[in-house]
């Protein structure tokens, strides 16, 4: 294991922010591990696969009175808060997922966590990943290194062709599992899958489909701290605290050396992403057809779904009070797995 080291100069900076986030992500757990035990109902967001909980809300609620009382002039960004603009204009802002794999926290597995980032000036420079199930504390500063349960951790040694690939459970079991890449290990929580590639217990995770914000915050902070990498499936970089906290196609993340060898491997296979508000801008406009262009020209959402490089399948999706699905083309697998991340963002649609 290649451990991250404390530098003297620099160890008391974001102390107290640090000690803060720890302390409110294990009050957090508590609270997710009373709720496991007692019981609790379930709601849905969207749809079945977007599920939350009296246990999400409260946690949340304890940890954002805590961080406003100890930082009262960051901004906040919470999964399971009512977003404001007031975080937009502050150079310090706290982005938290109360629980990070709410479905396996309803299931009843422990892969879930608790999630607290720091964004400075749109970078992550702390985060702090709980595991309430196996009292698993993961801390990091960007420069200042990675702990786990306070003990120093880091990066493994493993050779890139051999490393952990920690990927999405919902994701291997709809189509990763047909792709040959042996090494892949699914689990749930993304927050929870890059803290364990901090500590040196996987190398690398990637994603079929977007993220929000506060899915990721804290673990770009954890594995920026080890000396790794967090970017789009296109390579480009990610600011947080954006006016729209959606990182809008897949993540990639881990040790720069792994993704140096993954990403040409994805391309080789062919991999999937999905690309959520498609804009002109956007590298993959290209790849839309003249008729889902114009739709996006006159206010439709345009969502696209490649694979090296080539259109598998699109949608055009009108918004309003119930979202219009215009038009859903392409091959039939990609189009079935592209309607279903659909549903997750719109909840009912009119077909």
């Amino acid at each position: 294991m290649t451990q991250t080291n404390v530098t003297p100069s620099g160890a008391a900076e974001y102390a107290h922010e640090r000690e803060t986030a720890e302390l409110l992500a294990r009050q957090a757990g508590a609270v997710l591990l009373h709720y496991r035990r007692t019981g609790f109902d379930v709601d849905h967001k969207t749809s079945a696969d977007d599920p939350v909980t009296v246990a999400d809300r409260e946690a949340s609620e304890l940890i954002v009175a805590g961080l406003r009382a100890a930082f009262p002039d960051d901004g906040l960004l919470s999964e399971e808060m009512l977003d404001s603009p007031d975080r937009l204009g502050r150079s310090r802002v706290w982005i938290i997922d109360p629980i990070d794999g709410t479905k396996e926290y309803v299931d009843g597995t422990p892969d879930y966590c608790v999630s607290i980032g720091l964004a400075v000036n749109g970078e992550a420079v702390l985060g702090v990943v709980l595991a309430p199930e196996k009292d698993e504390l993961f801390t990091g500063i960007v420069g200042q290194g990675v702990w786990k349960n306070g003990q120093p951790a880091g990066f493994s040694d493993r050779e890139p062709h051999s490393s952990v690939l920690a990927v999405s459970d919902t994701e291997y079991s709809r189509e990763l599992h047909t792709y040959a890449l042996p090494t892949m290990k699914p689990s749930g929580s993304i927050a929870l899958k890059m803290a364990r590639i901090a500590a040196g217990e996987a190398d690398a995770t990637f994603t079929m489909s977007p993220r929000s914000e506060w899915d990721i915050a804290a673990g770009m902070a954890l594995i920026a701290a080890a000396g790794g990498v967090t970017t789009r499936r296109n390579g480009q970089p990610i600011v947080l605290n954006q006016e729209r906290p959606s990182i809008e196609r897949g993540v990639l993340a881990g040790r720069p050396d792994v993704l140096a060898w993954l990403v040409p491997e994805l391309l080789r296979l062919n991999m999937p992403e999905q690309i959520h508000g498609v804009q002109p801008s956007d590298d993959v406009w290209t790849l839309a057809p003249q008729e889902a262009q114009a739709g996006a020209h006159a206010g439709a959402n345009l969502h696209l779904r490649q694979a090296g490089g080539k259109l598998v399948a699109w949608a055009l999706v009108q918004p309003g009070d119930v979202p219009l699905m215009e038009r859903l083309e392409g091959d039939e697998a990609h189009r079935s797995v592209l309607h279903k991340d659909l549903i997750r963002i719109y909840g009912q649609l009119k077909e």
